[in-house]
């Protein structure tokens, strides 16, 4: 990286390293593509089918509206996204610096820390789920082995496990291009077994699919909030999921080109990708009432039942791939630049990564006995709860009081009276919205009578953020004529 492409010129080596550095626009490589795909495996992702196919099943609700709610939570999400990306995409920096001009140069460490926690919860959680795959890979080619288990896991689930995370590690150090092709290929070829698998299920499943989509599609069941407190908690729920790539969505928007191919990747792997997923999902998860005679949503578990070897193997390794590609994208890539901007002398991406991986193996390992005991809706809604209100102070303070300029040199410069020094290097105004903010937003989901905001506590969080961080800094507010020289160079 030259510095001088954005006119650093005094460096802090406890605030820079190359990992973190503006990434200069000629080395940003990633178009539409690239986007849509890192959306598109993410949805594809085996925990984010089996949460996709339980909102059918789960409110009550018919159907189309549970379609429509997840395709609203779509394009919510893509607007959420937009407004995190544009500052990467001009200035080429990762989500930790960007934290950097409202946090404080060294406040920025605490919703690093903060998020990196959850992603690397996400990860070990997300590599259990890939190894699922792969265990029915090894299943399928050598049998079903012992059963005894350990921690909830078989021998042969347990060698899944490892496989997925070595490999997972391995190519992480290959860096961000190999990932990228990783995702690349991983994203379509999910999509053409998903259909491969639907139509399989269709052919077993006969003219009684259509009594079974029917089932589905009339709403059968009931939601104590009723159907508009349901249609609000499917549209919550698929927020707070893609909440933990939300906050850091710059850690690789910072590769797109230009904002015009993040948009066009958002548009089509958001709410387009999301509707055509979904409704995949609904007609697979009704066929297998017919076929099986039970509710199956997870897509390892229906293809095991298929009992089409060619078919088993190819979902298994595709379903994998996905897993593990949005994994890398979503869930280890952002805690190692956290973790590095928490010591960036000493401390490398790379360094990062190892130490997330090796965290993040207990975690997956304990998901089966213990963690999954909590419930998806309620582990997926109290990690968005928490993310939320860093999301909106981040938001609100780039928009509102920094009027979509930064000063670049400034973020990497622990000098007394630089731009983001605040109060030795912390804003305190942001640490107290942050504090007031996540209080009610973690309450809202396991306070007994805010049941009914649990699916908002995402989006109340994130506004609750912005609203307080904004009226603590409105005297903060930098001026038209000031913002207008903090333009970027190069």
């Amino acid at each position: 990286m030259n510095h001088d492409d954005y006119q650093i010129k005094h460096i802090d080596p406890s605030l820079h390293n190359a990992d973190l550095a503006p990434l200069a626009p000629g080395k940003r490589k990633w178009g539409w593509f690239e986007i849509f795909n890192v959306w598109s495996n993410d949805i594809q992702s085996l925990f984010g089918y089996t949460l996709a196919a339980t909102l059918f099943i789960s409110y009550g609700l018919n159907g189309w509206a549970v379609l429509a709610g997840i395709v609203v939570a779509g394009f919510i999400v893509m607007g959420l996204v937009q407004l995190t990306g544009k500052p990467s995409v001009k200035y080429g920096i990762p989500f930790p610096v960007m934290a950097r001009a409202s946090m404080g140069i060294r406040g920025a460490n605490f919703p690093a820390v903060v998020r990196g926690i959850v992603a690397i919860f996400w990860y070990g959680v997300q590599t259990y789920f890939a190894s699922t795959a792969v265990a029915l890979l090894i299943r399928t080619l050598f049998g079903p082995g012992s059963e005894a288990t350990l921690l909830g896991l078989t021998s042969v689930d347990w060698v899944a496990y490892v496989i997925v995370c070595v490999f997972q590690v391995a190519l992480f150090v290959r860096g961000v291009d190999w990932v990228t092709r990783f995702l690349n290929w991983a994203g379509p070829l999910v999509y053409l077994v998903m259909i491969a698998m639907m139509i399989a299920i269709c052919y077993k499943a006969g003219p009684s699919l259509a009594g079974a989509l029917g089932n589905i599609f009339s709403g059968t069941g009931s939601y104590s909030g009723g159907p508009i407190a349901a249609f609000a908690a499917v549209v919550g729920t698929m927020v707070a999921y893609f909440a933990a790539v939300v906050i850091n969505y710059g850690d690789f928007a910072r590769f797109v080109k230009d904002e015009r191919q993040m948009r066009i990747g958002n548009f089509l792997g958001l709410p387009v990708s999301l509707a055509i997923f979904s409704l995949i999902a609904l007609v697979i998860t009704a066929g297998t009432v017919v076929v099986f005679g039970e509710t199956l949503t997870n897509p390892t578990d229906i293809v095991a039942r298929i009992d089409n070897v060619g078919l088993t193997l190819i979902a298994a390794i595709t379903f994998f791939a996905a897993t593990v590609g949005i994994n890398l994208v979503a869930n280890f890539i952002p805690p190692a630049y956290d973790i590095a901007n928490l010591a960036p002398a000493r401390i490398s991406a790379r360094t990062g990564g190892f130490i997330t991986a090796a965290i993040a193996f207990f975690i997956g390992a304990l998901w089966v006995s213990f963690i999954s005991a909590v419930g998806i809706a309620a582990f997926v809604d109290t990690l968005g709860a928490v993310l939320a209100p860093l999301y909106g102070i981040i938001v609100a303070d780039y928009y509102l009081v920094r009027r979509q300029q930064l000063n670049v040199q400034d973020l990497f410069s622990a000098e007394p009276g630089s731009t983001y020094y605040f109060n030795a290097g912390w804003n305190r105004k942001a640490i107290i919205a942050f504090g007031i903010s996540s209080i009610f937003s973690v309450a809202s989901v396991w306070t007994p009578g805010l049941e009914s905001l649990s699916g908002f506590a995402w989006l109340l969080g994130a506004l609750f953020g912005a609203v307080v961080h904004y009226l603590l800094m409105r005297k903060q507010i930098v001026p038209a004529t000031v913002a207008a020289t903090l333009t970027p160079q190069g």
